[in-house]
């Protein structure tokens, strides 16, 4: 072949060349030298050749042996000692023309297995091979016998051997999971809720690859399909605040993680709609009904209606009270009713950061349709006390999101602030922080040059006696319906423990106590539902929803 037949064809082949050497090579100017060499070979050789019957694979069978010898180069150049020492662990491929892009892969997938040794021997090798040093050198810098180094290296090639011919399973590479909620039941720490340990991709699936069964850090590795450095630290951080155990060397998970059917949804949404459609519409008939609303010394709420003369004019929303009362009492009523099998103190983990509580994970797959309301369900409820003033909130769709990580940290200066109110008047109050309470959503003041005037702009219960006596309200109609919300909640209960792995088993059991009952957030949710859908309750204007669902007591 003459010199423009061999210009002619490579140059049709120019482009393809530079792409091949450029996903191969470290950077541009490598991959540009690289395929340079295959270009200049490949017409040196067309030039010599008649016979050529497959022009394109002639070609590419020279690029692969020019890659071949760039990745031997290259290798030596940055592995401490001859890889010859590692001879019996990566193959001989004798003559075969792509035997050099056989070696490199090898030499990759040797990379990576290295990472699957325990972190010891990883440092060992890593020391010796790569680093070139003497294992002199690295007994003296590790502090351990000599003998323990030869070990270890003879272990790591036993290991790495078999690695090397190990299929590893990756279930989780291309489909790995997502929480579709991460909720707290309990008290939080000083790291705040537990979503915040669960931000990342790889967290989230380390706990669910060991929601089952206690695997090894490299089994976990393995089922994702990333390098067990990257879990092993994770992991230990995971463990450290208890959200895994450990059994010997395996890690296991210690939250709930519920993994809902579609078949599941429908049968929640039928329990909670027929009990909250029985107890939702007898609490508010009892609540209008009952002197207590009307009652201004056990039940207070004011908003401002109107300015006259300078004047505020007062009004008293019975809509915005039954708003905060039908949640609370929905709540808290019914206690003595409440049969507890398994305590807090049984299921919750106390963790490092002060934190006490259980950690629920929800997976729903693409397949799995959600259950109502799902999108509503917010936060809480919360309540605190400073032995004064105690506080009862929860978030719902008609509200403002008002509860959060931040809560906490607030939540004492309200306190003590309306305790030093009930117990001092508003005046003993700095404008500050009465600027603090109104943006909280606990009061509004008024003031113009007649005076200040500061209103309960959510509710505020008077004395355990008249508290007692709402909540004796929803006694009665708990009491009434006890063996019939118990029989309708039994299937339900044992269909989700029936799925709970053993091992969390006792979480699962303390949480389904709590099913249509007490402060059981999807009850009091599809209760407002209920209620809103019927035209009992009327949606609350823009200016309440700071100060909806809240209860002082004072």
């Amino acid at each position: 072949m003459n010199e423009k037949q061999a210009e002619s064809i490579l140059s049709e082949y120019l482009k393809p060349i530079f792409g091949f050497a450029l996903k191969r090579c470290r950077n541009d100017q490598d991959a540009e030298d690289l395929s340079q060499e295959i270009v200049l070979r490949a017409y040196r050789a067309l030039c010599i050749r008649d016979d050529i019957e497959n022009v394109g694979k002639f070609i590419w069978t020279i690029a692969h042996n020019t890659l071949a010898n760039y990745y031997r180069t290259n290798a030596r150049q940055f592995i401490g000692v001859s890889v010859d020492e590692l001879a019996e662990i990566i193959p001989d491929d004798g003559d075969d023309p792509s035997s050099g892009m056989i070696y490199s892969e090898t030499c990759e997938k040797l990379h990576r297995e290295i990472a699957y040794l325990s972190k010891q021997q990883r440092r060992i090798v890593v020391a010796y091979y790569y680093e070139g040093k003497k294992q002199s050198d690295i007994s003296a810098e590790l502090d351990i016998p000599l003998g323990t180094v030869k070990w270890h290296l003879f272990e790591a090639k036993k290991e790495l051997k078999k690695g090397m011919d190990t299929m590893r399973r990756n279930e989780l590479k291309f489909n790995p999971i997502k929480f579709d909620v991460c909720g707290t039941s309990g008290s939080i720490g000083t790291k705040g809720s537990n979503s915040n340990f669960f931000k990342s991709a790889l967290s989230q699936n380390i706990a669910y690859a060991v929601r089952e069964e206690a695997l090894t850090v490299n089994e976990i590795a393995d089922i994702l399909a990333v390098s067990p450095v990257y879990v092993e630290s994770e992991a230990e951080f995971l463990w450290e605040y208890g959200f895994l155990t450990k059994r010997g060397e395996k890690y296991l998970s210690n939250i709930i993680i519920d993994e809902p059917t579609t078949e599941l949804y429908e049968m929640q949404d039928e329990l909670y709609d027929k009990i909250a459609g029985i107890f939702a519409n007898e609490l508010y008939d009892e609540l209008v009904k009952s002197p207590l609303l009307d009652d201004e010394t056990a039940v207070s709420h004011i908003e401002i209606d109107d300015v006259v003369n300078g004047f505020p004019v007062f009004k008293r929303d019975k809509n915005f009270i039954l708003w905060a009362l039908i949640p609370y009492i929905t709540a808290m009523s019914g206690e003595a009713l409440f049969k507890e099998t398994v305590t807090f103190e049984e299921a919750a983990t106390i963790r490092p950061d002060g934190g006490q509580n259980l950690c629920i994970a929800t997976v729903v797959h693409h397949d799995v349709k959600p259950p109502k309301y799902h999108k509503d369900l917010w936060y809480g409820p919360c309540w605190y006390g400073n032995g004064g003033v105690k506080i009862w909130q929860v978030d719902c769709p008609w509200s403002t999101e008002r509860l959060g990580d931040k809560y906490v940290q607030e939540i004492g200066r309200t306190l003590s602030l309306l305790d030093v109110r009930e117990r001092d008047g508003q005046l003993s109050i700095s404008k500050d922080d009465l600027a603090f309470l109104a943006e909280k959503g606990y009061i509004k003041p008024f003031e113009n040059e007649n005076g200040l005037w500061i209103c309960d702009n959510c509710v505020f219960l008077h004395g355990e006696d008249k508290v007692r006596q709402l909540l004796e309200i929803g006694d009665r109609i708990k009491e009434k319906h006890y063996e019939e919300f118990e029989a309708l909640k039994k299937e339900y209960i044992k269909t989700v423990l029936d799925s709970t792995p053993k091992h969390v088993r006792k979480m699962q059991e303390f949480l389904m106590q709590y099913v249509c009952f007490s402060s059981d957030g999807w009850f009091i949710l599809h209760c407002l539902h209920e209620l809103v859908a019927n035209g009992k309750l009327k949606p609350p204007t823009e200016e309440q929803k700071n100060a909806l669902t809240t209860v002082v007591i004072c």
